[in-house]
């Protein structure tokens, strides 16, 4: 990450929480691939306690299944990087910590694949009053650069929501993107 990268971070993450300070919303993160990093970004901005509800890292199965309330068949029948999955945990933190947003990550951050998915694969959703959206991503790079690049791409996902841009024309950040549907 460069100082460009940092600035224009630290500014998407500073416009994020003061468009939920003005608009009276609360958000909450339900993490796996980024291990907190969503949220340990949000909060690095003073008064993300005003906004912020939480945010819940969820690694294991068992964890997505009994925290964030993620169906057991599908976990076992797709594995945890999935669309489905995603959006099963972003409504769970959503519920949780009763929150107007909630992100999830999850997915392969490398350095080899993991279930049949490549390094980079990267599922994302945004469960929200509206319903929730689900994004897939392919990331290039190393473990951290992966993981970095997926933090990014959250926050971006979180303000464009907020400035009201449609989900279902979000493009990848970078590599291959696709939202498979909004509910």
């Amino acid at each position: 990450m460069t100082a460009s990268d940092t600035t224009t971070s630290t500014h998407a993450v500073a416009f994020v929480i003061d468009a939920l300070r003005e608009a009276g919303l609360h958000v909450a993160t339900a993490e796996s691939l980024t291990g907190g990093g969503v949220c340990a970004r949000l909060v690095n901005i003073p008064g993300a306690s005003d906004v912020v509800q939480g945010g819940v890292c969820t690694y294991t199965c068992d964890l997505k299944r009994h925290i964030l309330g993620v169906d057991g068949e599908i976990l076992s029948e797709r594995g945890p990087v999935d669309g489905e999955v995603a959006a099963q945990m972003a409504q769970g933190a959503r519920q949780l910590f009763n929150a107007d947003y909630a992100i999830s990550t999850t997915g392969v951050a490398g350095p080899g694949p993991a279930d049949e998915h490549p390094a980079g694969t990267v599922y994302m959703a945004l469960a929200m009053p509206a319903g929730t959206s689900i994004h897939r991503y392919s990331f290039a790079g190393g473990r951290n650069e992966v993981r970095e690049q997926a933090i990014s791409q959250a926050i971006a996902l979180l303000g464009q929501a907020l400035s009201g841009k449609d989900l279902s024309a979000l493009a990848s950040f970078t590599g291959e993107g696709e939202n498979p549907g909004a509910r």
